[in-house]
């Protein structure tokens, strides 16, 4: 079985993990070591991952950083992630490891800010290696969420993450800027390399807070990434979460997402893949709060062999609460794409509103897309809806703009791009609406393998 590699490398490296990571970390990583003995990964069989073979994914031997050796890469001076008019909180993980610098965005022309304990300059917000003395503002939130998640490759990040990002935003502070977090994956000597990467979000009683995670790949090696992020809105609080990746065919992207929302909070969650291998992104939303709302959006562009599968929960656990949920795919050649949804809305959850929409193109007759929205619904006083759709482009609409003159080639690119725009559009974030716009049709033309501000594979 492809877990027992991770138990032995846990029982005979439990104590260089834990020499290098923090106490908050190592409180809990038995326990989840347990519970990931006991369950091991999970089969097809299981109902959540029947999309994706995650035992097959991580039966590769990989090799990790354990000792956390320095891998030699100066982000500040080899990547510059170009969206435009975008004035933000910048920050570099490489591979599972925050830098101890923050950079403003463009507005700093480029200039490091050395801060201590890497607490940025507004007063009150953490922005802070779980490891450092501030990241001890989490410690009561770290694994609260994921800890009884009972998914296994969760268990697995907790077993052997050695450190984390902590952003915590306290009571009725607006943080202006957006945060803006570079992921960069890079391999030492050209090596196969796992990445287990840990964000814990913190937003107290009234907080607003705008963050952007961009996946980037520094090596044309494979890597395999987990990554789990907690994020905590507390009561009136407003978190805005967009996560971009633009990787490449050879990288592993396992992502698990837990959200918690108070009374009257507000959560727009959207998540794009552009360039990836494999990706699987699962998403479990909460509504423990009456009147938080939630908004839900996502879009993939998938061709050759890559693969892309969101798995969705919303759960509304108290009344009047609004939740949405709209993801599209484009795929072409023998890419294979997977959505499923569901919305569970508990005893008691009345007045609760809820929609939920897929809708896909395959361009090609080998691209395979499985799509399953679902309603579980214990309450009778709802507004509930779901949809799917599976189909190819409009031919009307192809005889329509070759009439006018548009080559088919051109003609089937700007009916995909319009059919992703229609979510790239539900964005809040404007600067990063334009340049996914510019984006989306860099991809559909074949001209994008990689961010165009990236210098590390040049």
């Amino acid at each position: 079985m492809s877990e027992q590699q991770y138990i032995d490398l846990y029982r005979q490296m439990r104590q260089t993990i834990f020499d290098h990571a923090p106490a908050v970390m190592n409180a809990v990583r038995d326990a989840a070591f347990e519970r990931f003995v006991s369950g091991g990964f999970p089969s097809r069989k299981v109902e959540r991952y029947k999309y994706t073979d995650i035992q097959q994914l991580f039966a590769p031997d990989y090799g990790l950083n354990l000792n956390r050796l320095n891998i030699p890469v100066d982000p500040y001076e080899a990547f510059r992630c170009d969206v435009p008019n975008l004035s933000t909180l910048l920050y570099f993980v490489v591979n599972d490891m925050p830098l101890l610098t923050a950079q403003e965005g463009e507005a700093s022309r480029g200039v490091a800010l050395h801060l201590p304990s890497n607490r940025q300059a507004e007063e009150g917000l953490v922005i802070a290696n779980l490891s450092s003395p501030a990241g001890e503002a989490g410690r009561e939130f770290y694994n609260r969420l994921a800890g009884r998640s009972g998914d296994a490759v969760t268990d697995l990040n907790t077993m052997l993450a050695q450190d984390g990002l902590l952003v915590y935003v306290p009571r009725n502070m607006k943080v202006d800027r957006t945060v803006q977090v570079i992921n960069i994956l890079k391999a030492p000597r050209a090596s196969h390399l796992m990445v287990n990467r840990r964000v814990l979000i913190v937003l107290e009683e009234g907080a607003e807070l705008k963050m952007l995670f961009c996946d980037h790949a520094a090596d044309d090696c494979h890597f395999l990434t987990t990554q789990v992020i907690e994020a905590f809105v507390g009561e009136g609080a407003s978190l805005d979460l967009y996560c971009l990746e633009e990787t490449h065919h050879k990288n592993v992207r396992v992502s698990n997402v837990y959200i918690d929302q108070q009374r009257d909070s507000r959560v727009n969650h959207n998540v794009i893949t552009l360039h990836n291998g494999i990706t699987r992104n699962k998403l479990d939303l909460t509504l423990s709060g009456p009147g938080a709302e939630c908004a839900c959006y996502g879009c993939a562009i998938s061709d050759k062999r890559q693969h892309v599968d969101n798995n969705t929960l919303i759960t509304h656990r108290a009344p009047h609460c609004t939740s949405g949920e709209a993801y599209k795919y484009v795929l072409n050649d023998q890419s294979v794409g997977a959505f499923a949804g569901r919305v569970l809305v508990e005893p008691g959850a009345q007045q609760t509103v809820s929609q939920m929409t897929n809708q896909n193109l395959t361009s090609s007759r080998e691209a395979r897309m499985y799509t399953q929205p679902m309603l579980e619904i214990y309450a009778d006083d709802v507004k509930c809806s779901h949809g799917s759709t599976v189909g190819q482009l409009n031919d009307q609409a192809l005889f329509y703009m070759r009439q006018r003159g548009i080559s088919e080639h051109e003609a089937r690119i700007l009916l995909q791009q319009a059919f992703i725009n229609e979510i790239i559009d539900k964005m809040q974030l404007l600067p990063l609406r334009d340049r996914l716009h510019y984006l989306v049709e860099k991809r559909f033309r074949g001209e994008l393998n990689k961010c165009a501000g990236c210098r590390l594979c040049k």
